[in-house]
């Protein structure tokens, strides 16, 4: 598959809230929190298209100039995961935030969803904490990683 990666837009509300609600069921955000999130003036999303529909989105959240920045969420459809998108979108979501100056980034993750924590130790981040049973209604520990990044060299000539 060849996916184009652009910013999310508010229109893109109800494909990103499909993919939400089926990836995360109890544990999905609401309609009104993706669209503030998607509006924020410190949030970068991005929605992953082939051929007119929504195949992933995920979200930053980085101030400019911020040491450190936060990826809010990361969702893949069903139909197009174990083909490399959730980690293109990861490394995008990596870069903007070098970008914008952090030097490390934070996520969540829940204990019991192997596959993204596979693909989060491969980016190189660590787990630096547990939130106990935060994910409700399940009671799903949170596993807190961070990744120290590199700020981005200035080349002068």
């Amino acid at each position: 598959m060849v996916w184009q990666l652009r910013r999310a837009k508010p229109d893109d509300c109800d494909a990103i809230m499909l993919i939400e609600s089926t990836t995360f069921g109890s544990d999905a955000w609401s309609a009104e929190a993706m669209a503030s999130e998607l509006a924020g003036p410190h949030s970068y999303y991005l929605v992953a298209m082939e051929e007119g529909r929504v195949d992933g989105y995920a979200g930053l959240l980085a101030a400019q100039g911020s040491p450190q920045a936060d990826i809010q969420t990361i969702a893949v459809a069903s139909t197009a995961r174990r083909q490399g998108l959730g980690r293109v979108l990861m490394m995008s979501l990596i870069t903007e935030a070098r970008q914008r100056g952090a030097l490390e980034v934070f996520l969540e993750v829940r204990a019991d969803n192997p596959s993204a924590k596979n693909l989060y130790d491969d980016l190189g981040f660590e787990a630096i904490a547990v939130r106990p049973r935060y994910y409700q209604p399940d009671n799903v520990d949170a596993i807190i990683m961070r990744l120290t990044i590199e700020p981005t060299e200035t080349v002068t000539t």
